[in-house]
């Protein structure tokens, strides 16, 4: 079945705020998930008939739980300060797509069934009654949005319009309206214990065939572990890493960095994804039974530092949400929590990202390096969203943005940023993000990547750059689907351990 057609806007060289156009991508919807899909993760696999009911008092059940979604709806004074920070409002001018448009469609309920003046007076204050086609209004935006937070940068009262979606996502669950895409992945994470809904023989076939590929290439024995008791450091990557391109090359510059550093670590097969899209559709419960997976697997192999992968959301939900999901670092009070608090090293940040590993050994003079080996790149960096507003790295203000960026100039000689106002903590987002990579909203991807072509733009045609570096597993996939629609080859797109790979030196296996 071929893809639908639509217009993919023209790159100018510059960003401009879109002239308004009502109802552009309100056919843009992602498929709905089944009752076997829904099941699996605990929600109704289709509109139940008490849907109302149970809508609002989801809605009370979220607001009673979460203070700060209270404070959002109150707090909003339509300003227009986010106005023209939504990437996917820039790349369609559809109106609903601007955050305070998308907040309103819940705002309007919420104020109808939980404020006096709502109750009494509903015209007066914008308040209006949940209908199912302000439903399937909710499902149309709410999955319109990456969640990447970019326009909470921007409002003067902090207002986190990923929340509110979140919020609406779940409640849209509770009543039987799931998305296919995030809802059958969790699934997958539930029964299999990744996202691909790979077996644990298949990675570890996975994982031999790339250690020859490796040997072949190097004629360095660097080994990609699996299940081994006793190991020192417990590796969870994004499973696209094990098998999808570019990915599989940052897989790669892992095993080459910890084969370097002479360490002794392992791959789960029970805790083969760091990925956890619980944090896309709004519910801790499903977040926190996949990250239980890591617990476990943690206490069962013995390991003593936690290193996750080049993934965005992953590490935004270690980096935030561990602690008080399974207690890696501090914060869960539960005795398996209390268990692996004790066993993990107090030494190292638990949990540590691989651009910190890595960079902490670079320090330490402990990798060597030929720059010249990336000569033919002249690179950029994308900060991921998710990283650069969800997380920190290391002990530094800013070490999200500090450290992946010198890792890559130590390992390359030609690097240039993009323009200042399109990276660090006002990055924008790659535009699959938060459960938007799905083929069926192929639409709003490619315009909701406007913004950073032509950010990337700018510097391919100032600086020549040909290869845009990322520390995210999403942003590698939409990016490679992308980019080619606005001119670019999917080959300019890669991970910061790719680069790392290129470069490293290694000592060969002696004869």
């Amino acid at each position: 079945m071929a893809a639908p057609k639509f217009e993919v806007p023209k790159l100018t060289g510059y960003a401009e705020t879109p002239a308004l156009k009502e109802g552009a991508t309100a056919h843009v919807k992602s498929f709905p998930a089944s009752e076997p899909v829904q099941a699996v993760i605990g929600f109704p696999g289709g509109l139940v008939e008490d849907w109302h009911d149970k809508a609002i008092a989801k809605m009370g059940d979220l607001l009673g739980r979460y203070r700060s979604l209270r404070v959002f709806m109150d707090a909003c004074v339509h300003c227009g300060a986010c106005t023209d920070k939504c990437h996917y409002f820039l790349g369609s001018g559809d109106p609903k797509n601007m955050p305070v448009a998308r907040q309103d469609l819940m705002r309007q309920v919420y104020r109808r069934h939980f404020t006096f003046a709502g109750k009494y007076f509903p015209a007066l204050v914008g308040a209006k009654d949940l209908t199912e086609d302000m439903l399937q209004e909710w499902y149309t935006y709410y999955y319109q949005c990456s969640e990447c937070r970019r326009c909470s940068v921007f409002c003067p009262y902090g207002i986190d319009t990923a929340e509110v979606t979140m919020a609406g996502r779940e409640i849209l669950d509770t009543v039987g309206i799931g998305q296919k895409y995030t809802n059958e992945i969790m699934g997958k994470v539930h029964r299999i214990g990744n996202n691909l809904g790979l077996p644990g023989p298949a990675l570890a076939n996975t994982l031999e065939g790339l250690e020859e590929d490796i040997f072949d290439a190097t004629g360095a024995p660097v080994k990609l572990p699996i299940d081994v008791k006793g190991a020192e450091i417990l590796l969870v990557t994004p499973s696209a890493d094990f098998f999808s391109e570019p990915h599989v090359e940052s897989l790669i510059g892992y095993a080459k960095v910890l084969h370097a550093a002479g360490a002794s670590w392992t791959f789960s097969s029970k805790a083969s994804e760091a990925g956890n899209f619980g944090m896309f559709i709004g519910s801790y419960e499903n977040m926190r039974r996949a990250a239980l997976r890591i617990r476990e697997a943690a206490l069962d192999l013995g390991v003593k530092r936690i290193v996750v992968g080049e993934c965005g959301h992953a590490w935004r939900v270690a980096y935030s949400f561990w602690n008080t999901l399974v207690g890696v670092g501090t914060g869960g009070e539960d005795p398996f929590s209390i268990e692996l608090q004790k066993q993990l090293d107090p030494r190292y940040p638990a949990p540590q990202h691989i651009c910190e590993y890595t960079y902490e050994l670079i320090q330490q003079g402990k990798l060597k390096f030929d720059k010249s080996l990336n000569d033919h790149r002249v690179v950029t960096f994308h900060d991921s969203c998710n990283v650069a507003r969800g997380s920190r790295m290391g002990d530094i203000p800013g070490g999200q943005f500090i450290i992946p960026r010198e890792v890559i100039k130590a390992v390359v000689n030609n690097y240039y940023d993009m323009a200042e106002e399109t990276i660090g903590e006002s990055t924008f987002c790659c535009g699959g993000g938060g459960g938007i990579l799905s083929d069926d909203l192929m639409e709003i991807r490619v315009k909701g990547a406007l913004p950073r072509m032509e950010a990337f733009n700018n510097v391919v045609q100032e600086h020549k750059v040909n290869f845009m570096a990322l520390i995210c597993a999403i942003c590698k996939a939409q990016f490679t689907k992308v980019v080619p629609y606005y001119g670019f080859d999917m080959s300019m797109v890669g991970g910061v351990h790719q680069l790392v790979s290129t470069a490293i030196l290694l000592e060969k296996e002696e004869e």
